[in-house]
């Protein structure tokens, strides 16, 4: 079985993050995952501005969210990031957010999403193709040969 491709990028728990007694803010996550997904598309060669140019436009259209301990302030975070689900119509991403110095994971979250036309709102009726075959080799990697 080959590897998937898990993008990992760092980060920082600032006081912006936090609530008055210096833990996160369960809504600033949603922001880190958002980074997550962009990076991976990114290190996959789909920059969101050239697929927005191209009338693509990625919305999320679920998020499940599993908080499992609070980060602080300071805290040095890793986001990691792969594809764990495909069916043509729609990429579902896994991502989790844990400390760098300890590994210990403050939330696991995954966010579906799909495409649609920018100029339109419409959804695509299947992934447009360029994406596509991306996801499909992403999750041939999850499957056992």
């Amino acid at each position: 079985m080959e590897s998937r491709d898990c993008n990992r990028i760092n980060c920082r728990v600032y006081y912006s993050d936090t609530d008055a007694y210096g833990v996160v803010w369960h809504g600033a996550y949603l922001r880190w995952l958002e980074m997550g997904r962009v990076d991976w598309c990114e290190m996959k060669g789909y920059n969101l501005i050239d697929l927005e140019n191209d009338n693509i436009v990625l919305p999320v259209v679920n998020l499940n969210v599993r908080y499992k301990a609070s980060a602080r302030l300071n805290d040095d975070l890793i986001i990691e990031t792969f594809v764990s689900k495909f069916n043509g119509l729609s990429v579902t991403f896994h991502q989790t957010i844990k400390s760098a110095l300890t590994d210990k994971v403050f939330i696991e979250a995954d966010v579906e999403v799909v495409a649609i036309t920018k100029d339109s709102g419409k959804l695509y009726r299947r992934m447009p193709e360029m994406l596509a075959d991306v996801f499909k080799k992403e999750v041939q990697c999850l499957q056992p040969v």
